[in-house]
């Protein structure tokens, strides 16, 4: 192994690393942001605004990746040509971005749902599940192998969550704090189902990450919007015009946004097993912030429980890692 393969291995552990910390941040604050926008603010229509902000953060993104490709040496034929192929995977995988548009749509509007109802740091814990249902669809879908540890350390994992959620009083919990955990849990389940049905079109190379995020948020701005002139009144537009209403629904598309591609950008350069395991922080963020900004309390049994979930994760994520 050479001198300069070290360094270069080295220079991306360094990249992984700010990506990872600067994302754990901007996700952790994503509840926050969330939770804190205006009353009047109701989750469809900020998931519909959410979703196109994300769209416009990506646009550029796609288009470098349409007119710019990687080899210097291109010139205006390969542009074109770049750009046709990429079109045309675009039509060959067009029912699967469909349907990922539909499930992310969703998803974005129980996004708000679940953490008004669950609070943001019981809702941030939860979709720490996410590593579980990973498991479970790799398996079912992927063909993926599971290892008894890693069966038994999900089996932890939703003991912590539990621990952290129920505040220790197992036989008593919120009905309203319960709804909205089933809901976060739901939104878990959609997001690793959504991941394991294009995970095929990213192994062939057909369509990159940027690519996805941004036909699936537009198609979900598209859904979401439409979905929301059929079921509320034109009048509730107007709600679109409040500076302060402006300020949350930029904020809330630039911090999601920002906080994914800061989540693609460090598996570019960590493994994923190490990069979910630096996200797996994001739980402490949210309370730090909740407690502060929320006046949500993070109690003994929150800090047991998330730690509990941290180490399942860890152990979870370490079967994961190449030898």
């Amino acid at each position: 192994m050479s001198y300069g393969f070290f360094i270069n291995a080295l220079e991306d552990s360094k990249k992984g690393l700010i990506f990872g910390i600067i994302g754990t941040l901007l996700v952790g604050f994503q509840p926050i942001v969330a939770n804190s926008r205006p009353i009047v603010l109701d989750a469809h229509i900020f998931a519909a605004m959410t979703c196109f902000i994300e769209t416009i953060l990506f646009f550029p993104l796609v288009l470098r990746e349409l007119y710019h490709p990687t080899n210097k040496d291109s010139n205006e034929i390969n542009r074109e040509e770049n750009v046709k192929k990429i079109l045309n995977n675009w039509k060959s995988n067009i029912k699967t971005i469909i349907v990922i548009g539909f499930i992310f749509g969703l998803n974005q509007l129980l996004f708000f749902i679940g953490y008004d109802l669950a609070g943001a740091i019981n809702g941030s814990l939860t979709q720490k599940t996410t590593v579980f249902f990973s498991l479970i669809f790799g398996y079912t879908l992927l063909k993926e192998r599971v290892s008894k540890r890693q069966i038994i350390f999900s089996i932890i994992l939703f003991i912590g969550l539990i621990i952290a959620i129920t505040q220790g009083q197992f036989t008593e919990f919120n009905f309203e704090i319960m709804l909205g955990v089933i809901i976060m849990l739901g939104i878990t389940w959609l997001w690793m189902f959504g991941h394991s049905i294009t995970k095929p079109i990213f192994s062939r190379k057909e369509v990159t990450a940027a690519q996805m995020v941004f036909l699936r948020n537009l198609l979900s701005a598209i859904i979401l919007f439409s979905s929301y002139l059929i079921f509320f009144p034109i009048s509730n537009l107007e709600l679109l015009l409040s500076p302060i209403n402006i300020f949350f629904i930029v904020a809330m598309g630039t911090v999601y946004g920002s906080g994914l591609y800061c989540w693609y950008k460090t598996l570019s350069y960590l493994y994923v097993s190490k990069a979910t395991i630096m996200f797996s922080l994001t739980p402490v963020i949210t309370a730090f912030f909740a407690v502060f900004i929320l006046n949500e309390s993070a109690t003994l049994y929150y800090l047991i429980g998330t730690t509990i979930v941290v180490i399942s994760i860890i152990f979870i994520m370490k079967d994961n890692e190449p030898s």
